[in-house]
């Protein structure tokens, strides 16, 4: 008569380690960085608009006046 055992066994792998971890810092870092610009550009048109078009009142008639057509 044989007989047969089986034995499982796991692996739990830290995905944390520290390489990870700086990774995800930077790529946080990035994103913010390119929010910022984004967010500075449009501050930088709307300043842009506002004064182009002769104040904020002359600017959201404008504005509006270009939605509706």
């Amino acid at each position: 008569m044989k007989t047969t055992t089986q034995n499982k066994t796991r692996a739990i792998v830290n995905e944390n380690s520290q390489t990870t971890v700086e990774l995800h810092k930077a790529g946080a870092t990035v994103v913010g960085i390119i929010s910022l610009l984004f967010g500075g550009w449009a501050v930088a048109c709307m300043t842009a608009g506002v004064i182009a078009s002769g104040g904020p009142v002359s600017f959201a008639t404008e504005y509006i006046k270009a939605i509706v057509g």
